[in-house]
């Protein structure tokens, strides 16, 4: 069984650092830094809104809830940013978050995967909480890749089979 957890958590970091991240930062810098605060209707997040929630989500949940940081997540300001943080600046973040998180997961014992946390108002495995954060992480890298595309009307590539 080891094997599999060690395998779960390899593929988790790999997902996060070396296919999420390098589509988003793709998308990034395919736009401009108006694109980057885009949004339909004021309700939408923008790129930059969906990069401050991935950061706050993968620090709350891994670096936090996993590797036990204290938590000090403001979610609500990362859905309220108004101001254009440069998009060089978002991307920074997001990449020194995630090798952050890719440290965390690199040091964690596959054998504490069965291990609960609570985590914002949950109490979850340590598995729960990073399965959650790569499912979440593709769902927003998802829409980021939409809204590139809507803004700039090409196609990204990503899967030229």
């Amino acid at each position: 069984m080891a094997n599999v957890s060690t395998e779960f958590i390899t593929i988790a970091r790999t997902k996060l650092l070396k296919e999420y991240l390098p589509r988003i930062e793709r998308c990034v810098n395919e736009l401009s830094e108006g694109d980057v605060w885009w949004r339909a209707y004021e309700t939408n997040n923008s790129i930059g809104n969906l990069i401050l929630h991935l950061s706050g989500n993968v620090r709350q949940w891994i670096i936090s809830g996993v590797g036990g940081a204290t938590d000090n997540r403001k979610r609500a300001q990362e859905f309220a940013e108004r101001e254009h943080i440069p998009k060089a600046d978002l991307l920074a973040l997001l990449r020194s978050t995630l090798e952050e998180v890719d440290h965390v997961l690199a040091e964690f014992d596959p054998a504490k995967l069965t291990e609960v946390r609570h985590i914002q108002k949950y109490d979850v495995t340590c598995l729960e909480a990073i399965f959650h954060v790569v499912e979440h992480f593709s769902g927003h890298t998802g829409q980021i890749i939409y809204i590139t595309k809507l803004r700039k009307g090409v196609d990204l590539k990503f899967y030229d089979l």
